[in-house]
């Protein structure tokens, strides 16, 4: 099976050591890509145009792909997985119009009210919007405001403060930027990440993970598109991930299926479990960043034939999902300014820079010979252990061992799980 892996990143990253792992994959491309995608990829980084459906399909053609997995959210809704399939080409990843999912989070907001799914509290102001009814808004909000870009943030479009300045200051950011803004009551109770194969309405969940999303310790700072996760959850019930299979995922997916845009690739429910169980943070269109690292480092079923059957409307016919056992941890290594202005081309050194079961790259390149920083998010480094503490040290350990001047990372990832301190 010849594969087309679409984006640039370590989610990427880890799809493609996942899927060279899988004896029926033959032979594996990358567009864009990265310098380090090439120990285990053909990379076409002059195919730097992701979000281009042509672009992306005469590749595809080009190198006759068998499947095309896409990594990032932008291909997805600009209708990348909707010219592939015109092609007869097999996609993991939803239509444009089921991605509106993540797309546009009024949709998601419509979808989940006729689905049953419970959320928070919402209201949208559009550009435009007269001071008055922006304030008014407000009022009826807090003393927990829930700030959201309407469209695409890669992440960060969020804003979740005590602050009326501050939620006032991003309603006015997000509108002068011409998109409309989603005023969300705040929802109580620890986070989830629950990523699933979704099939019109079959619903296979992979392993629940916990993201850390401020770029401090203790949760302090600035939102990023994510510092570092642990995968299971070690204080979720035995029978969590099927409830939020049954009460939140695959309603969602049986409502798409009834408006005429079945869901087909991978759902990502962001959660948070409160008093009255799983309530629904957001979704996404594909696979997390950095949940991802974590969660394909532990799995043992093939990738590629997983994410195949997925494709082409086999789901069902998937034997049951097999898993390694033990904890899973990554940890985000960020280069200076991250995330309002990250400082490229520092030199990066380690024993373990080459090997993807320790080292993800995320945002790096190649400059005389030597890798240097390219993005935010450099590096994403795993562990694995019998425990989430041996699986934190080990990635803790690999940390000490690389050089990026002045980079920065969590030292708390799931530390608070490890200690016993969460629980619903």
């Amino acid at each position: 099976m010849r594969i087309l892996v679409i984006g640039s990143g370590g989610r990427e990253h880890a799809l493609l050591t996942g899927l060279k792992a899988d004896p029926s994959v033959t032979d594996l491309h990358v567009a864009p890509g990265s310098p380090a995608h090439a120990q285990v990829a053909t990379v076409h980084p002059e195919y730097s145009q992701v979000g281009d459906p042509a672009r992306m399909t005469e590749l595809a053609v080009d190198i006759a792909a068998d499947l095309v997995v896409v990594g990032p959210e932008v291909p997805l809704v600009n209708g990348v997985a909707d010219a592939l399939r015109e092609r007869g080409i097999a996609v993991f990843g939803p239509s444009a119009s089921a991605a509106q999912i993540e797309g546009s989070k009024a949709f998601a907001k419509d979808v989940m009210s006729a689905a049953g799914v419970r959320t928070a509290r919402a209201e949208q102001i559009a550009p435009g919007a007269a001071e008055a009814d922006i304030e008014s808004a407000l009022d009826r909000f807090g003393p927990h405001y829930v700030v959201k870009d309407d469209g695409l943030a890669g992440g960060k479009g969020v804003v979740v403060t005590e602050s009326r300045a501050a939620a006032r200051a991003h309603v006015d950011a997000v509108l002068a930027a011409g998109n409309p803004v989603l005023l969300e009551s705040f929802l109580d109770g620890p986070e989830i990440s629950l990523f699933c194969l979704v099939d019109g309405e079959t619903v296979v969940p992979l392993l629940p993970a916990q993201d850390h999303k401020r770029a401090y310790d203790n949760d302090e700072g600035p939102n990023t598109g994510g510092m570092g996760a642990y995968t299971p959850l070690p204080w979720l019930p035995e029978e969590g991930v099927q409830r939020i299979v049954d009460e939140v995922c695959t309603p969602v997916a049986r409502e798409l299926v009834r408006r005429g845009t079945p869901y087909s690739g991978l759902l990502y429910a962001g959660l948070a479990w409160g008093a009255e169980g799983p309530a629904v943070v957001e979704f996404n269109c594909r696979f997390g960043d950095p949940e991802t690292q974590a969660v394909l480092s532990l799995l043992k079923s093939p990738l590629g034939q997983v994410l195949n059957a997925t494709a082409t409307g086999h789901l069902a016919e998937l034997a049951p999902l097999q898993w390694q056992e033990g904890f899973a941890v990554t940890v985000v290594l960020a280069a200076e300014g991250y995330p309002a202005s990250p400082r490229k081309g520092d030199v990066i050194t380690s024993p373990d820079l080459q090997d993807p079961t320790r080292i993800l790259h995320a945002g790096t390149a190649l400059k005389e010979g030597a890798v240097v920083s390219h993005g935010g998010r450099v590096l994403n480094v795993l562990g694995h252990g019998a425990t989430l503490d041996q699986a934190r040290a080990a990635a803790y350990e690999v940390l000490d061992s690389i050089e990026l001047e002045d980079g920065f990372f969590r030292t708390d990832i799931g530390a608070r799980a490890a200690r016993g301190e969460i629980s619903i």
